[in-house]
């Protein structure tokens, strides 16, 4: 009957107790007092209605009954033991367990998944962020990309990606105010900054690189990691200093202008680390040549977006950008607010009664004519 069974912590202090023949040795080994053994072991008396344990003098023996248990209790835990143990390694063999740090994932390694997930459809990566380098160890993990000089001792470690910093807004910024003709302009304009404690180029190295000294950096917010403030830059809310491996998608979707072709190369680069040992796995083993491969892609699409660009060497393209989006916008709100015209004047003559459709014609025309002027 099920309401005669025990739990299974007091099944495995019944075995291990059967086992040393000591309550004493039951209790190291189980990581409990030698009280809490002896507690069990009666409450597993007192279910069953029999005696486990009996002293002979100073010695501790197994009754006949517990004699009649014990093999079953033995064999029941090596079984659930065993089965766990084929589930665990089997989930093992189809997972890969990477650590990165965090920006790096949200901005370069989970947009490209999917690729590996369409090649790869019978393993799983599982993801987890960091800005510790990780103690394989001790730590769930197969393998890591790291941020940093390399190389590590006693690991596997490749080159994954180098990385380079330098000054990008959006389009939409830059129709709003008047954009930078030089670097010195960029002091004019809200900065974007980042907090964390990394050996990557700030602004006043990006300045440096461009040939200025700057003493005093203008205010602006300040974001844990890159890829917040890539956002905030996205969201027209300022100029972010941005890191080559996060924004080559939002380049070339354009969500992002790069103002200036002066970069700063950074100290450190993105490593592929993990142990000797793992390496050689087949599934570990895979996933490192798909980073290497899709790195390869990223190194190429980042070196057309820096064509003549040259540390210490500045040309300006941004405001040409600019007006041409400046010019775009002007001209779709002319167009839209003579098609709003025309259809007044039609809406007028066919339907003269509904005041109401007229009058949110005229509202509509007033806020196009507006927004035109505002633009001229």
């Amino acid at each position: 009957m099920l309401n005669r069974l025990p739990p299974i912590g007091a099944l495995r202090t019944l075995e291990a107790a059967s086992r040393h023949l000591s309550f004493t040795k039951a209790a190291n080994e189980l990581y409990i007092t030698q009280s809490a053994v002896s507690h069990q072991i009666r409450s597993i008396e007192k279910l069953w209605e029999f005696k486990l344990f009996e002293r002979q003098g100073k010695h501790l023996i197994v009754t006949k009954e517990g004699q009649m248990i014990v093999p079953i209790v033995r064999d029941f835990l090596g079984s659930l033991n065993r089965v766990l143990t084929e589930i665990t390694n089997s989930e093992s063999r189809s997972s890969i367990r990477v650590s990165l740090v965090q920006s790096f994932a949200v901005k370069w390694l989970v947009p490209r998944l999917g690729k590996f997930n369409e090649l790869y459809p019978d393993l799983s990566v599982w993801i987890s962020t960091s800005d510790e380098l990780v103690n394989f160890d001790r730590d769930e993990v197969d393998i890591a990309i790291r941020l940093g000089h390399g190389p590590w001792s006693d690991m596997h470690v490749e080159l994954l990606l180098d990385e380079y910093v330098f000054p990008v807004c959006s389009p939409r910024f830059l129709v709003r105010l008047t954009p930078p003709e030089k670097p010195i302009d960029l002091l004019r304009y809200p900065l974007l900054y980042r907090h964390s404690f990394d050996n990557c180029p700030r602004w006043r190295d990006w300045f440096r690189d461009a040939g200025l000294i700057v003493r005093t950096l203008p205010r602006g917010s300040r974001f844990p990691d890159t890829s917040l403030s890539i956002q905030a830059a996205i969201d027209s809310q300022g100029i972010a200093l941005a890191r080559s491996a996060h924004v080559e998608k939002d380049l070339a979707a354009n969500r992002l202008i790069k103002l200036f072709n002066v970069y700063s190369k950074s100290p450190v680069s993105y490593y592929i680390v993990c142990p000797h040992k793992t390496i050689i796995k087949p599934r570990i083993n895979a996933f490192r040549k798909w980073l290497l491969q899709e790195a390869a892609i990223s190194q190429k699409a980042f070196d057309k977006v820096m064509e003549d660009s040259m540390p210490g060497k500045t040309a300006v393209k941004s405001r040409k950008t600019a007006a041409a989006w400046t010019n775009g916008l002007k001209w779709l709100l002319h167009l839209t607010a003579s098609v709003s015209r025309f259809c007044i004047h039609k809406w007028d003559q066919n339907y003269p009664s509904n005041d109401y459709v007229c009058r949110q014609f005229h509202r509509l025309s007033f806020e196009l004519r507006f927004l035109s002027a505002s633009h001229k």
